[in-house]
């Protein structure tokens, strides 16, 4: 999860005697970043530090552009949360990548305007601490869960007022989310002044501690990288720009939905989530998902057994239209496991209710479930089956992703795909192999069944005479 580049670089540059603006981290992550431009685009930055000393030694075997992946993680994580403090502060920021630490961290000589500072001061004074420029995106997408099972302890999501009002204890395990939102593309404020604002709300959770005088182990990454890799084919030919060549804008990755009450309870994510009525197609993916602040999830509902997730849009085809996810957990004794299943998808307006059973959406409850398409077409596996034939409505999810059941944080636990094991491509494969063996052994039978001459003609004998005609 994290690229241990020159750790020891970076563990001696911590020492508290240097002053802030020598301490080499930033540098660090600067020409981490330049190593690895093309590769970090799938990695993320972790930052560790702790009150209680020599929880890590220095890094072995790293390189420039060396990407942590989750083995490496948890063999840094581990002492921290076998011999460190029980307090675990987790700091998630929406986005983060290693070029906002060079651009914005005040790495060419102007210390003060750095949007880290909190962030370095807590650094330059930590006993330990530790900084992994590039980590694996899988090892970051599994932390809250890695956390969780050697803390023995449920993630709890706080803000600054909750904190002044919980009272930890140094001998009983707490791990503490605390969410840094951090949207490039939102436009509404200047990268750097979202970084800044998040750097101060870090440095406002750690003088609470402080004040309190807990010991803590605290970590700040990233919920996923900044943009999505590039396409392989784009780099194929190398990595420099040709003449008046113009770089391909990365697809834009939303957030899933997410319903919380106490604690994130559903997840639902889809690349492209479009509904028709009467054929006249809109596509919801932007209002559903690039804008949660205006999202409306009113009429939802969880509990262990069901769970339901309301989507409400106001002027959607010229009225208010509603789309229901009904979801249920069983238990079911022959697999002795839970098991969850979308029972029906339900959309009203005008007074009206159409649904779509959507039985074949189901998986383990300890799972998401995942799918290339969900739809009513049939061209797209028809997995949403409309309740009335024929049906006005139709609705298309590309890339379909939700979890109602067992959800750790924000981010989906192990997908069950809808794939079958034997797709398209298998069977043609299968059927071509078959039909050349079979050729093969046709060959080979009729090879084998070939049978020498025992008979020839006696020279010995009379010769044929033939009688010429005139």
């Amino acid at each position: 999860m994290m690229a241990a580049t020159a750790v020891g670089r970076v563990r001696a540059g911590m020492r508290r005697s240097l002053a802030l603006w020598q301490m080499p981290w930033l540098p660090l992550v600067m020409v981490a970043a330049a190593a690895v431009a093309v590769a970090s685009e799938q990695q993320v930055p972790l930052v560790l530090w702790s009150s209680d000393r020599d929880l890590w030694a220095p890094a072995a075997d790293t390189h420039e552009g060396h990407i942590t992946s989750d083995m490496q993680l948890s063999t840094y994580l581990d002492p921290a949360l076998e011999l460190g403090p029980r307090n675990v502060l987790l700091f998630l920021q929406d986005k983060l990548s290693i070029e906002d630490f060079t651009a914005y961290g005040g790495v060419f000589g102007n210390k003060q305007d750095s949007a880290f500072s909190n962030l370095e001061n807590a650094l330059d004074l930590a006993p330990s601490s530790l900084v992994l420029p590039a980590v694996d995106w899988y090892a970051v997408s599994t932390l809250t869960t890695y956390l969780q099972e050697k803390l023995g302890a449920s993630p709890l999501h706080v803000d600054l007022a909750t904190l002044r009002e919980l009272k930890l204890n140094a001998s009983l395990p707490a791990l503490l989310l605390i969410r840094l939102p951090y949207t490039a593309s939102s436009g509404l404020m200047a990268p750097k002044e979202v970084l800044t604002g998040n750097d101060e709300v870090i440095g406002q959770v750690l003088s609470v501690l402080k004040s309190e005088d807990v010991p803590y182990t605290a970590a700040l990454t990233a919920v996923r990288p900044p943009r999505v890799a590039r396409d392989v084919a784009l780099v194929a030919g190398g990595l420099g720009r040709q003449l008046l060549q113009r770089q391909s804008a990365s697809p834009m990755v939303f957030s899933p939905v997410s319903y919380n009450d106490t604690a994130p309870r559903i997840l639902f994510w889809a690349q492209n989530f479009s509904v028709a009525y009467r054929d006249h197609w809109k596509d919801l993916t932007s209002l559903t998902f690039g804008d949660e602040d205006r999202l409306n999830l009113t009429g939802s509902f969880w509990n262990e057994s069901v769970a339901r997730l309301v989507l409400t849009y106001e002027q959607l085809f010229g009225t208010t239209v509603t789309f229901r996810f009904i979801l249920a957990n069983r238990f079911y004794p022959v697999s002795a496991r839970h098991w969850f299943t979308l029972e029906r998808l339900e959309i009203h307006s005008n007074g009206s209710v159409a649904y779509f059973n959507a039985s074949q959406v189901t998986g383990p409850s300890i799972y998401s479930f995942h799918c290339e398409y969900v739809s009513s077409l049939n061209k797209n596996g028809n997995l949403l089956v409309p309740g009335t034939q024929p049906s006005l409505w139709q609705m298309t999810f590309q890339d379909f992703q939700i979890q109602a059941f067992n959800v750790t944080g924000e981010q989906f636990s192990y997908a069950s795909d809808c794939a079958g094991f034997f797709s398209p491509g298998i069977w043609m494969g299968l059927l071509t192999s078959l039909f050349m063996l079979f050729i093969f052994t046709y060959g080979l039978h009729m090879i084998l069944s070939l049978k020498t001459m025992d008979r020839f003609d006696d020279h010995k004998g009379p010769t044929i005479a033939l009688t010429q005609i005139v």
